[in-house]
């Protein structure tokens, strides 16, 4: 499964993309984008998805 952004909620600040290990949040023309294909939910890496950790709007859900 990934996880996925609701653009009506996004506020574009960023904080997610960087704490993204398998780097699939990527900019997009106004809110961030998760590429569902690469996005593991941070399996292996954490125990949740550390961008829903980081996100201050609470846009990140599973997709």
């Amino acid at each position: 499964m990934a996880m996925k952004i609701d653009p009506d909620m996004c506020t574009a600040c960023g904080d997610c993309k960087p704490v993204c290990p398998t780097k699939s949040i990527s900019s997009g023309k106004i809110f961030f984008k998760i590429d569902g294909a690469t996005c593991t939910e941070c399996d292996g890496h954490n125990d949740s998805p550390l961008c829903v950790d980081v996100c201050p709007s609470g846009c990140i859900s599973p997709a």
